[in-house]
């Protein structure tokens, strides 16, 4: 039991693999102080969020990773499929507009670009 509170990130991941999503949220909800500069928690958190089909409560947490470490495109991916979940096409087009930044030949972010400027 020790090793919950010596690596909390470690069982929230351990929880989400497992599939007990309401634990995973109620752990990362207790944490969220400790942890909120950090960017991996953060991550982790809009994921949970995002897999419980929840991208309202998700996109704070996407968007907070993100603000830690702005150049971590697998956070702007999963941005980018909030804001399309929200229906929110002018963000998602600018999601996909800095993951081409970072990456000019990530094909898929290209194409969903180009799919998303055409409607």
């Amino acid at each position: 039991m020790v090793d919950i509170f010596r690596y909390p990130k470690r069982r929230l991941k351990k929880l989400i693999k497992e599939g007990e999503y309401d634990e995973a949220i109620e752990l990362g909800k207790s944490l969220e102080s400790k942890y909120s500069d950090d960017h991996d928690f953060m991550f982790i958190m809009g994921s949970v969020y995002f897999i419980v089909e929840d991208p309202k409560k998700a996109l704070p947490y996407f968007e907070k990773s993100f603000q830690l470490d702005n150049s971590d495109v697998e956070t702007l991916t999963l941005k980018t499929n909030v804001h399309l979940a929200l229906e929110e096409k002018d963000k998602a087009i600018d999601c996909c507009k800095r993951i081409l930044k970072l990456q000019p030949k990530n094909f898929e972010a290209q194409e969903l670009l180009d799919k998303l400027e055409n409607l």
